[in-house]
């Protein structure tokens, strides 16, 4: 039997209190029994918490590929179970001893950064390959992680590139910059400042706001004082949305900018008539069109199997699927060897192109701008040439 660390015996037990209230089930709808020909495949992340959806995107997207798989290969068929974080960094911690026990080969997830920093150096040490579609915070591939992926550019390119278009493109020079508290608003936060910093701007304002609260005066205030021409909000949507409106509410009238953690639909429904005119940036890439035969087959599947169009990480969750698949398609089937061909892999993904380093970093990627316009996000293309 393969030996824990006292932290994760401990947390074995944590788990099976969390997943008494969250659950853990299979979402593959093949029926394909464990055991025999079954490939055993977990996503963790958030499926029923605050910033629910850009979870649901990613499962969505990676069950679309793996359902596709299934459908031509009677053997080996993947089994695809659910883990939910609710993206909180404790639960996804609880549930990593799960995944173990329940002998999955393989992870979609964890989602989220936070959750990633706490839960992966559990699946480390048992040695199960996992894939990020989202987890942008650059400390991640510093821990020497043997096992652990993601499949989008870090917060070291999205800070840089919201920076550059800020400044340079957009000529916004007095910016106020915020985070959640969370891993990963932290890190771009660091991250835009810097780049703000080096493009010639000025970041006038620096604050931190608490999510679970419902009213943020003190940061408004010092925004409204400091007459800032933008602010760059590095957190989820769940408090975007309320923040954009309290700032409209006082009279701000900078733009507003947030990063991929903002960049849903969820959004502009939580602020209404607030958001418009938001700048989104992300190192993914919306799909909802494309000349290229294999992303518009990806995006009419996916409208077909989930009657919606794709939305943030859908892409990165179908590349992180595929890449599943093509270890599977190539025989491997255990954790071990699943890892071991990932680091061989290099193919056209429908979101770009997914080859990693040793660090488990994708080997290319950008920044993209995306705005809020009559209610809907549209994309503005690359950082470099983006304009408003």
């Amino acid at each position: 039997m393969r030996k824990f660390s006292r932290q994760a015996q401990v947390l074995v037990l944590a788990s099976t209190l969390v997943l008494a209230v969250s659950g853990c089930k299979s979402s593959s709808s093949t029926g394909a029994a464990a055991g025999g020909g079954t490939v055993k495949v977990g996503f963790m992340g958030d499926l029923t918490g605050a910033n629910k959806q850009l979870g649901i995107n990613i499962h969505n997207g990676a069950k679309l590929a793996f359902d596709q798989y299934n459908a031509t290969n009677p053997a080996n068929k993947i089994e695809f179970t659910d883990y939910d974080t609710q993206g909180k960094a404790e639960q996804a911690t609880a549930v990593a001893p799960k995944v173990i026990s329940d002998k999955m080969v393989a992870v979609i997830g964890p989602a989220f950064s936070g959750e990633s920093k706490t839960a992966v150096p559990i699946l480390e040490e048992g040695k199960i390959p996992n894939i990020s579609a989202s987890a942008t915070n650059a400390l991640l591939s510093k821990n020497g992680w043997k096992f652990w992926h993601r499949v989008l550019a870090n917060d070291d390119v999205q800070g840089p590139g919201a920076a550059s278009f800020l400044v340079k493109n957009a000529g916004f020079k007095k910016i106020a910059v915020i985070d959640d508290q969370s891993e990963y608003g932290k890190g771009l936060a660091k991250a835009v400042s810097a780049g703000v910093t080096a493009d010639g701007g000025t970041v006038a304002v620096t604050d931190s706001i608490d999510p679970k609260a419902d009213a943020w005066s003190s940061t408004v205030n010092k925004v409204k004082g400091a007459n800032v021409d933008a602010i760059y909000f590095a957190g989820y949507y769940s408090a975007a949305a309320p923040l954009v409106k309290q700032f409209k509410d006082a009279g701000v009238t900078a733009t507003f900018a947030s990063g991929d953690g903002t960049l849903d639909q969820a959004f502009i429904t939580g602020a209404g008539a607030a958001a418009e005119g938001a700048i989104l940036t992300c190192t993914c890439v919306l799909a909802t069109s494309s000349t290229d035969p294999a992303v518009s087959k990806f995006i009419s599947d996916y409208k077909a199997a989930f009657n919606g169009d794709p939305a943030t990480y859908s892409a990165e969750g179908f590349d992180a699927g595929t890449a599943i698949v093509k270890a599977v398609q190539a025989g491997k089937t255990s954790a071990v060897d699943i890892n071991t061909f990932l680091a061989t892999e290099d193919f056209k993904g429908v979101s770009k192109p997914i080859k990693w380093d040793a660090a488990g970093e994708l080997t290319g990627g950008g920044t993209y701008i995306h705005r809020v316009k009559g209610g809907k996000i549209e994309a503005l293309g690359n950082f470099q040439d983006a304009k408003l």
